[in-house]
Formats: structure tokens, C-alpha cells, sequence
């Protein structure tokens, strides 16, 4: 496969600031490092430099709910109003944890991506609730519980950033921990992830990449358009290496048994002909071939992460742009 080929052929390859990484079970087969990780030191982009993702956060949440069902924790088809000790005001009581992590819930959503003015409405909860309170899964209540539900429990698919921060509440009641502990202890550690967590955008460790959005003065960093830590819909920060190793594990039964893999992977709501939801994974079929992935973009992120079981590749994108890589995956899909 000539990934080359692809790289070059996707019209902004010169722009994209991050990595763009492809392995097999033998190892990296093909890599692209580009950009800048800190502009004001000129410090560039690196195969472990680690990236916010955005909502691929999801996907560390529904592993992580998954492995709770596994164990006998916690019930797919358990009532979200049976688990939560809060108030949860206008959320139909017949939302379950399976309803959350297939995006049916109905659930009001406090980020409506839907809607065509999405990002003002973000910059006005922002300057309503500032980043730097954002901290504990609880504050979001207030901003999920007052919106009315958008349909009715199982109606259809429709993407939800409330619905996976009431999964990161429930998982924090299951497990006694916080979501940011549980996913650490769960997954990141067992799956041996480096350069992977939670990181405070305030205090970002060694090596990892600022987001940068463009502005007529050049560029600004992305901290003041960013919750201050990640919760349960987006945040985490993760690299290439560390992707490929979680793929792996997931499809080792490292995290959890095989029959729970099989729910997980498998079709439980539909988004388009070529596209599905498992829980909490999307789900894409071409060319008699069946990928699963995860995507993110938010303020200066821009992310996807696929695997290909059947020949056991890995392809990830990680930017500290507003550079959509979506066309990049879109790529890969019709072409290995």
C-alpha cells in the first residue's frame, strides 16, 4: 500500500501541523511528523508527542463502561435515574446507560452540534461557566438537566456530548473513583499507554501539543476555549504509539472478554448506509471491509484514530490545528 501516495494526494497535507501515523502488527509502516507542538520555542511535532483529542475521548468512556458491564458492575439496560444520586430535572426517566453509550438517549445536549450556530453557543456557555471551573463532571448538571429531551429514548441516533458526561457520572457511582481514575486505572495503565491522561491545560507535561487557532494576528493558543481538564466527552491527550497499543489491546481481550468485544463492536444504532454506532465506537463499512474509529475536533484539535481488523492496521491523526483530517481518514477507507 503506498500510504505516500495517499498522504501527498490529500490537498492539505502542507498545512497540517501534528501526526499521521500508520502501523501493522509488525510495527510502523508509514509516518508523517509536522508543525509545531510550542511555536513561541519552535519545539516541532514528534511521533510521542502527545495531542488532545477531543471527543476520541468517547471511546476511552465506552471502554470504560464496557468493562464495568463486563464485570457485573454495572447493567447495559440500567436506568440512568436507578444509578445517579442527582438531581437530573428533565431527563426522561427512561434513559439507560445503553441509550447513553449508542447516542439514542434524547438526551437535551449541552454543546448541540447540530445546530448551525453551535460554535457561538459554545463561546457563550464558556463565558457563562468559565474553563477554569470545569474540573469535576458534576458542574456540567447544571448546564444538561434544564434542556428538554430532543426525542424520545431509542428513537434514533443522535450525537450527544450530555449523554457521555452522564456516562462519566455513572461511572464514577459504580466505581467509587473519579472518571479521570477510573479511566487511568482501567485502561491507560493495564495497556501500558506513556503518553496518555488528563492533563490540566494549565500544567501540560513534557512533550505535549499546545492547540493553536488561527486568528488575523496569527495564531493564539486554544486554553481559554477548552475546559481546564477533561471529562467524559473529551479532553483526554494521547499519541500514535499509544493508539496503536490500545487497538490492540481492545482486540486482544486485554480489556475485556470477548463476548463483551463483540457487543462493543457491534451495530447497535445507525448513523448513515456506510456508517454505525457500536458502544461507543464508530462503525464504518466499504468495499466489503469493516473499520472502527473514533474522531475529534474542537478548538485548535483535530483528530481521528481506525483500525482495520482484518488486516490489523492502525491509522491515526493527530492535530494541534483546526485542520480537518476527516478527508485524510475518508481516504484511508476507500483505499486499503
Amino acid at each position: 500500500m503506498n500510504y505516500e501516495k495517499i498522504w501527498n494526494e490529500w490537498a492539505d497535507s502542507a498545512q497540517f501541523s501534528g501526526v499521521f501515523s500508520v502501523s501493522d502488527e509488525n510495527g510502523v509502516v508509514f509516518e508523517k511528523n509536522t508543525g509545531l507542538r510550542n511555536r513561541s520555542e519552535n519545539l516541532p511535532n514528534n511521533i510521542n508527542t502527545a495531542f488532545g483529542i477531543a471527543s476520541g475521548t468517547k471511546l476511552f468512556t465506552g471502554l470504560a463502561v464496557c468493562k464495568l458491564i463486563d464485570e457485573n458492575n454495572l447493567s447495559l439496560h440500567a436506568r440512568i435515574y436507578d444509578l445517579l444520586p442527582y438531581d437530573l430535572g428533565q431527563i426522561n426517566k427512561e434513559v439507560t446507560v445503553f441509550h447513553l453509550l449508542t447516542h439514542t438517549s434524547g438526551v437535551g445536549d449541552y454543546i448541540d452540534e447540530d445546530n448551525e450556530d453551535c460554535e457561538e453557543q459554545l463561546q457563550a456557555l464558556y463565558d457563562k461557566y468559565p474553563v477554569q471551573l470545569w474540573t469535576k463532571l458534576d458542574y456540567y448538571l447544571q448546564m444538561i438537566t434544564p434542556l428538554p429531551s430532543k426525542f424520545e429514548p431509542g428513537e434514533r441516533y443522535c450525537y450527544s456530548n450530555s449523554g457521555f458526561i452522564l456516562l462519566g457520572l455513572v461511572i464514577e457511582v459504580v466505581s467509587g473513583v473519579s472518571y479521570q481514575q477510573y479511566v487511568y486505572e482501567a485502561i491507560i495503565s493495564p495497556c501500558n499507554l506513556k503518553h496518555t491522561g488528563f492533563y490540566r491545560a494549565d500544567s501540560l507535561p513534557a512533550n505535549v501539543a499546545l492547540g493553536y487557532m488561527e486568528n488575523c494576528d496569527g495564531y493564539n493558543t486554544n486554553i481559554f476555549s477548552l475546559p481546564i481538564l477533561g471529562g467524559s466527552d473529551g479532553g483526554l491527550y494521547t499519541c500514535a504509539d499509544d493508539l496503536d497499543k490500545l487497538w490492540r489491546a481492545v482486540f486482544k481481550h486485554k480489556i475485556f472478554s470477548p463476548n463483551m468485544l463483540m457487543e462493543f463492536i457491534k451495530k447497535q444504532s445507525v448513523m448513515s448506509e456506510t456508517k454505525s454506532y457500536g458502544l461507543g465506537v464508530y462503525r464504518y463499512e466499504t468495499k466489503n471491509k469493516l473499520f472502527y474509529y473514533a474522531v475529534g475536533g474542537d478548538a485548535g484539535v483535530d483528530f481521528f484514530t481506525a483500525y482495520l481488523p482484518e488486516q490489523q492496521i492502525v491509522f491515526s491523526a493527530l492535530g494541534n490545528t483546526n485542520v480537518n483530517t476527516y478527508p485524510l481518514m475518508k481516504m484511508m477507507f476507500n483505499t486499503i
